[in-house]
């Protein structure tokens, strides 16, 4: 198999826990990663909406920059403005804050909407999509983060229709923050039964499910992968926590490595893509397993 797989699958949310990466750090990064040899698997860069204003100081001061290096008009060099940057959007406050978000960010040209995520409160998903709705413009996709907390089920029925997706939580900095394999894998069923795309988003840090050094069961982004071609295929949400419990690496590669492209899109149909705080290494874990080579020309 291709990597269609793994295409676009790497939201680089580096600014986020627990990287935390200073912005100043968080941009260029996320650039190189767009100009190396992975760029094919790199998705949009992540940011919160209370971060969109110190996003934009920074783009507009690389712009200035620019500017002075390329003042004269007949420089063959010259640079009248970055390429706008693909930006998701994450809006934790809920459905009310959805416009403000959204006017910010494209109120600079420097940037370009990628997407907007947006928490939901058990049993106010429709509120959310319906601010996404009013809100998101042509081209941007709608994220609604479910609560692990509410009706899972009623909430992601709430979505059906609207053209939105899910967003589910799959970990963060304690161990009841991870949801485990018969818990995610009830979410994945409903999601896919329902025909709700859907994304992940923290603690899929490795291909593999495994145990971290402070303890957290920590679930494998490549897993997620399989278990959503399970269900695709068929298969129920014991199947799918079946999947999602494997930890043999060579196992889990070699499941994989048996899709077929169209088996593999079919699977990125439904679930979209997750958000790292580190691009590199789950990229690097693929590497390891043999599921990409070691460099990839562009």
């Amino acid at each position: 198999m291709s990597g269609v797989l793994y295409r676009k699958l790497f939201d680089d949310a580096a600014l986020f826990p627990p990287g935390n990466a200073p912005m100043g750090e968080a941009l260029p990064a996320h650039r190189a990663h767009l100009a190396g040899p992975r760029a094919a698997y790199v998705g949009p860069f992540l940011v919160s909406d209370a971060r969109v204003a110190e996003l934009r100081t920074v783009l507009g001061r690389e712009r200035r920059d620019g500017d002075d290096r390329h003042a004269n008009p007949g420089d063959p060099g010259r640079e009248d403005s970055l390429a706008p940057l693909a930006v998701i959007v994450t809006v934790p406050g809920g459905a009310e804050e959805v416009g403000t978000a959204v006017a910010a960010v494209r109120a600079d040209p420097a940037l370009r909407l990628a997407g907007v995520e947006v928490a939901a409160a058990p049993g106010t998903t429709r509120e959310a999509a319906e601010a996404l709705r009013t809100h998101l413009p042509d081209g941007a996709e709608g994220f609604v983060e479910v609560s692990r907390e509410g009706d899972v089920r009623a909430d992601l029925v709430s979505l059906v229709g609207t053209g939105h997706n899910a967003k589910f939580r799959t970990g963060g900095l304690t161990p009841e923050a991870h949801p485990g394999e018969h818990e995610l894998a009830a979410s994945l069923y409903t999601a896919v039964e329902l025909g709700v795309p859907f994304k992940c988003t923290a603690g899929l840090h490795h291909a593999v499910r495994h145990t971290t050094r402070e303890g957290f069961e920590q679930h494998g982004f490549l897993n997620v992968l399989l278990a959503t071609h399970v269900l695709l295929g068929g298969g129920g949400a014991e199947d799918a926590a079946g999947v999602l419990a494997e930890r043999d690496g060579a196992t889990v590669a070699g499941l994989a490595a048996k899709l077929t492209d169209e088996e593999a899109e079919n699977v990125r149909g439904g679930f979209r893509s997750f958000g790292t705080c580190s691009v590199t290494e789950p990229l690097e874990d693929l590497v390891v397993l043999g599921a990409l080579p070691a460099s990839r020309p562009r």
